[in-house]
């Protein structure tokens, strides 16, 4: 099935030029010219994805951002930020509010699609199936085998999931939260301490050298740095 992206764009030409290039690249568009008739599409449709202009008429994006994130239907679904705002305050303003990404206008079609797809695999780590190495680690997908300087692991599949996000997106923090979207997958509810409890059986799965690329992060979460 198609990919559903809602576009939520006041500016006509905008939301053709987008409809336009998002058919192109194959993904299902849905419009809506405020949030009000934003929030009605999220009622009756299953979105993937959602394109948020900050600039709208009577709620602007950031509030929009900030109520779908409240939402309990709506609170994982990945939100780009389309603005006209350019300064670093701006930025941290938007995803502040929500956002997992942000895009200046004018912007290039493809760069935006690149961002989407960049986003959604982020959403749902486990569909590539390259072949990952860090340090003596070496992950394979399709066969669903870890090695560690020359020894195969025997990993659960949540661990293996856990290992394979970790060696795909290195060197940045992610809560405990982020991890339960991005590995377990979202709309799936666990408490948060299970993350834990992974990462201590994958820490002992590992070589004691490389049980080391997992660094917890007082107070913030984990990082996979090499």
């Amino acid at each position: 099935m198609a990919t559903k992206i809602l576009v939520i764009e006041d500016e006509q030409a905008v939301r053709e030029m987008l409809f336009y290039a998002l058919n192109k690249a194959d993904f299902e568009v849905r419009e809506a010219a405020n949030g009000e008739i934003a929030l009605d599409i999220l009622k009756k449709y299953n979105i993937d994805l959602i394109l948020l202009d900050w600039m709208l008429p009577g709620q602007a994006g950031i509030e929009i951002s900030k109520k779908l994130r409240s939402m309990p239907e709506t609170k994982n679904i990945p939100v780009i930020m389309l603005t006209a705002k350019s300064e670093e305050s701006d930025k941290i303003m938007g995803l502040d509010s929500g956002a997992d990404d942000y895009v200046t206008k004018p912007f290039s079609p493809n760069e935006l699609i690149a961002r989407i797809k960049a986003l959604l695999r982020r959403a749902s780590p486990q569909t590539s199936t390259d072949i990952v190495s860090v340090g003596s680690i070496t992950l394979n997908p399709s066969t669903h085998k870890v090695n560690d300087g020359g020894n195969e692991l025997d990993l659960g599949p949540t661990e293996f999931k856990l290992l394979h996000f970790f060696m795909t997106h290195p060197d940045r923090v992610y809560s405990r939260s982020q991890l339960l979207d991005f590995v377990w997958g979202r709309n799936v509810y666990v408490e948060e301490r299970t993350v834990d409890v992974h990462i201590l059986r994958l820490r002992k799965s590992l070589k004691s050298d490389s049980s080391k690329h997992i660094q917890t992060v007082r107070g913030a979460g984990y990082r996979f740095s090499n």
